[in-house]
């Protein structure tokens, strides 16, 4: 069954990235959407639906970890399971998103397999 995914970073290159690796790591994918920020994301999210989202944590506007607490909040939203794909060094970051409610994270640079093992558990 396919997966619409909506993939948030503001770097459009990662973004392009994350869709050829989701190809490679043979995810079924069905619409792939992009935002360039965390306030992107929620507008594009609205009225539409999704299977999960992989979001970057450090963006202008709204981070990933405004998003994630955003989307936690939301009805509609809060069951979206959502993946941290980030530079982020920081482990105490990384455990924040994670109990904000994050499924997990990926670290950059990051290869199609680590990708394919961080979904397999979630789709």
């Amino acid at each position: 069954m396919a997966l619409d995914i909506m993939i948030v970073d503001d770097s459009a290159a990662i973004r392009k990235i994350l869709h050829r690796v989701l190809l490679q790591a043979d995810v079924p994918l069905g619409t792939v959407m992009e935002a360039g920020d965390g306030q992107d994301a929620l507008n594009k999210l609205q009225g539409a639906s999704v299977g999960l989202i992989l979001s970057d944590i450090n963006m202008p506007n709204m981070d990933g970890l405004q998003l994630l607490s955003a989307l936690k909040a939301n009805e509609q939203l809060k069951s979206v399971p959502v993946i941290m794909v980030t530079t982020e060094g920081s482990s105490s970051r990384v455990m924040e998103a994670v109990n904000l409610g994050a499924a997990g994270y990926v670290r950059k640079p990051f290869t199609a397999e680590q990708i394919k093992e961080k979904l397999a558990g979630i789709i």
